[in-house]
């Protein structure tokens, strides 16, 4: 009898979860962060909260008979591109910069003179800026790990720095195919020995450190994995990792995740890939979604007007809803207006109009997919507020042309248990 822990590091908070042999959840706990300011924040406060929410979920495991001992694998995910950079003792020695962060044109500037056209290094809010940024901050050069928001809670657990994984080193730079630094980092002024051993996802890194596992109640025999990201932890608690399969969030934006057995790229319209096993998940995401329908209408609106929507029936409107200029993927253009005229009258035909416009970019994005050589998705699962729409998810049923299914699970807590649970992903 043994039980997974996947932890999820958010921008705002903790959450984590624990599941059983059989992939069923046990119990979900939260806990929020403190002193965050903007795009930064004290790391210190990320494991305060890590702490608090694992002693919290040891609470919630003996309500539902079951035990903190029976622990035997934890993941950490975290939000891509979020990091600090720490001493050897894996203490922050810069402030924690967020993955919405941005305004980094000297770094920017550094990389475009280095890394190669259309890198996703590339730009003032990437993540190697972020980097680099963090490493100008070190004043006193007692920064000895770069550390991403899942290594950092890795790092703590198990007492251990210099370990990542391929996922969450994608943005800063690492091949996902190999899992090495390019060289011409060093020459952005990175030292070479901050950055982290990329691993794959779900390999077995280290057991718990025992100074942690006696104050948080864990076993010793507790064994830590390479974590990943909240995205691609998201969609293995929705989904079986197999080819054909694919992820759609119904959010505040829309994002995709499809698995695919060769590597999809292509910045150029915000299309990437991260390794998981033997497969890969292509995907990117788009502007449009929930928080474009929110700007117009109010829960109980929605609800209403959604009722009033014959799906059968188009509206015959040729809408890109967006919130405001700027596309990301299927089409990465910063300046794209929107398209929301001519707005018809009817409230209940103009919010058809844009269901059945954001069900044309979600198609547009797995059609961008297949065009390069990565198959249109059999089975499609949805996450996200949006998923509670029927009359959304008929719109898309009718788009798409694919089966659809909702998400039992979706949060990126529950994916993390998963691959804890699983020591990796191994694709067919």
């Amino acid at each position: 009898m043994s039980l997974a822990l996947g932890i999820d590091v958010g921008s705002s908070g903790i959450r984590t979860a624990v599941i059983d042999e059989d992939d069923h959840l046990v119990s979900m706990a939260r806990q929020a962060h403190i002193d965050q300011d903007g795009g930064s924040i004290d790391a210190e406060s990320w494991w305060v909260s890590a702490r608090d929410c694992i002693r919290s979920q040891s609470t919630l495991l003996r309500e539902h008979g079951r035990h903190p001992m029976e622990i035997s694998a934890i993941v950490v995910d975290g939000t891509s591109g979020s990091m600090v950079l720490t001493d050897s003792a894996l203490q922050p020695v810069t402030r924690a910069l967020l993955y919405n962060s941005g305004g980094f044109h000297d770094e920017a500037a550094r990389i475009s003179r280095l890394a190669p056209p259309s890198h996703i290094t590339r730009g003032p809010s990437s993540a190697l800026a972020r980097a680099l940024r963090l490493a100008g901050e070190d004043n006193d050069a007692c920064a000895r790990h770069l550390m991403h928001q899942a290594d950092f809670i890795m790092a703590r657990l198990t007492g251990q720095g210099g370990h990542s994984d391929r996922n969450n080193c994608l943005k800063t730079g690492a091949d996902p195919e190999d899992g090495t630094w390019p060289d011409w980092i060093g020459d952005t002024g990175l030292a070479p020995a901050l950055l982290p051993t990329p691993q794959h996802a779900g390999t077995a890194i280290a057991s718990i450190s025992p100074s942690v596992a006696r104050a948080l109640g864990l076993p010793l025999t507790a064994t830590i994995h390479a974590g990943t990201t909240d995205s691609i932890a998201a969609f293995l608690a929705c989904a079986e990792p197999r080819p054909g399969v694919a992820v759609t969030s119904l959010g505040t934006t829309l994002a995709i995740k499809a698995m695919t057995e060769e590597r999809i790229d292509d910045p150029d319209i915000g299309l990437y890939s991260h390794r998981l096993g033997n497969a890969w998940l292509a995907g990117g995401a788009s502007n449009t979604g929930g928080g474009v329908l929110a700007s117009y209408f109010d829960g109980g609106q929605l609800e209403e007007l959604s009722s009033q929507i014959d799906p059968s029936d188009p509206p015959g409107l040729d809408f890109y809803p967006l919130p405001s200029a700027g596309e990301r993927f299927p089409v990465n253009d910063p300046d794209m207006q929107p398209r929301l005229e001519p707005r018809p009258r009817s409230d209940a035909l103009f919010l058809h109009g844009l269901l059945e416009g954001m069900a044309h970019i979600e198609a547009g994005c797995y059609r961008a997919i297949e065009e390069r050589g990565g198959g249109f998705p059999h089975t499609l699962y949805t996450a996200g507020g949006g998923a509670s729409n029927q009359a959304w998810t008929e719109i898309r049923r009718s788009v798409l042309g694919t089966t659809l299914l909702p998400a039992r699970y979706s949060e990126a807590a529950i994916g993390a248990a998963r691959l804890a649970r699983r020591g990796g992903i191994v694709s067919p």
